[in-house]
């Protein structure tokens, strides 16, 4: 079975965002630079996209991550010994995979911008790497053509009429800033409005905040609080 576009959308909609927040949210105690042989990137990319074509269906995180420490299992003990961490102590584990989760929500849906990218540009027009990632390019987009798109997708983290206008450097000149923005996560429930105070009834800032973003409708907020790309997003693209 082939992931697609579909396949990776209805992934995404069956995660249970408020579960892993409410375990993994606090959980910020490995939060220092990690070495290369242990990151996460390779085998997030290697499970969701590289290997799309083996595998029957997306792994859980939990899956996920018992595939990430069987790969670097030695490694991670390493860095664990020299970290100052007692081996004794659950306190290391516990923050990492806390830490490696917030990687794995994170690049999954950049990888689904992968897949719809795909969508729109055609069989075998996508690449996605820690190599182009280590370039500052998460999306390479090789036309039909051969003309070739460099794309960085960018949380927007600020007032959105100034983030589309933004400049931003790369280490290569030619890279396309694609945008999205995430309401706060207080704001994932389905009522809009506020419910006390002087604003109730009124619309809650931050989702008006992502509906103006989103004019275009180059975004779309699945019930459980991922905010995905939609085809729109990369048929400005074309």
């Amino acid at each position: 079975m082939k992931f697609t576009y579909d396949t990776f959308t209805n992934f995404l909609k069956e995660i249970d965002l408020d579960k892993y927040r409410a375990k993994y949210s606090k959980t910020k105690i490995v939060e220092m630079d990690l070495p290369k042989n242990i990151q996460a990137l390779q085998t997030i990319y290697e499970q969701y996209w590289q290997n799309k074509d083996n595998l029957k269906t997306p792994l859980s995180f939990e899956d996920y991550y018992k595939v990430y420490w069987q790969t670097h299992e030695t490694d991670i003990k390493s860095f664990w010994q020299k970290s100052g961490f007692g081996l004794e102590c659950d306190c290391f584990s516990r923050g990492l995979e806390a830490r490696i989760y917030r990687t794995w929500a994170s690049l999954i849906t950049q990888i689904h911008g992968g897949y719809v990218a795909e969508s729109v540009f055609g069989k075998d027009t996508i690449k996605m790497g820690t190599e182009l990632d280590h370039r500052n390019v998460d999306i390479l987009v090789t036309k039909l053509d051969g003309t070739e798109i460099k794309i960085q997708i960018k949380k927007v983290t600020h007032r959105p009429e100034f983030a589309r206008r933004q400049e931003n450097q790369h280490q290569e000149s030619d890279v396309k800033d694609v945008f999205y923005i995430v309401p706060s996560p207080l704001d994932y429930e389905l009522n809009f409005t506020y419910k006390v105070g002087v604003n109730k009834g009124k619309i809650k800032n931050s989702l008006k905040e992502f509906k103006k973003f989103n004019l275009n409708g180059t975004l779309d907020r699945l019930d459980n609080g991922f905010v995905v790309f939609t085809p729109e997003a990369f048929k400005e693209l074309l």
